[in-house]
């Protein structure tokens, strides 16, 4: 009988406090997020740990679902959103050589000293992106995780390719000696 209530049924149930409401959800749409994080991100890891964060936000967010659009196509721009949020910080971790070799494990206390380097470069690359004016930020950030072309770039913001070009020098040049110094 459970499977039979519609999706409106099954919040409302969740909204209500009865927690198998969401249990079902999740069997009824976990196939259908995964292989869309599987598609965006291309391997299965990722994807099950975009999987994971999506079920979080839905967890926490259900309640406040307001019925504008069904619920499938708000779970998949969650997941959109998602996945397009892991690519990114796999991105900046290469753009800045910061890869799955720094958290191998290594003979002693070597394998955390390692860890927590990488960790401590990550906040400051995260902490030297919100430094950025926002035209700036967004410029790199299309720029190097998007990996969009100038002219990609003016189409998606309005600005010109001149003044693109200025802002991602601008935003590069403040990064880079930003993420020196913190290393001095």
């Amino acid at each position: 009988m459970a499977e039979e209530l519609s999706d409106f049924d099954l919040i409302r149930a969740f909204k209500d406090g009865n927690q198998a409401a969401f249990n079902i959800l999740v069997e009824k749409y976990q196939q259908r997020i995964y292989w869309h994080a599987r598609q965006m991100t291309g391997n299965h890891f990722d994807a099950d740990d975009v999987l994971q964060e999506v079920l979080i936000v839905l967890y926490n967010k259900l309640a406040g679902f307001k019925f504008n659009s069904t619920l499938y196509t708000w779970i998949y721009r969650i997941t959109t959103t998602r996945c397009i949020n892991f690519i990114n910080r796999k991105k900046i971790k290469q753009f800045f050589s910061i890869d799955d070799d720094d958290f191998q494990e290594l003979p002693g206390d070597a394998s955390s000293e390692n860890s927590l380097e990488v960790k401590e470069k990550m906040e400051q690359l995260d902490s030297v992106l919100q430094t950025l004016p926002a035209k700036q930020r967004q410029v790199f950030i299309l720029r190097n995780m998007e990996q969009l072309s100038y002219d990609e770039i003016s189409a998606i913001t309005g600005t010109s390719t001149g003044a693109l070009k200025a802002n991602y020098f601008h935003a590069f040049e403040k990064v880079s000696r930003l993420m020196k110094e913190g290393n001095e």
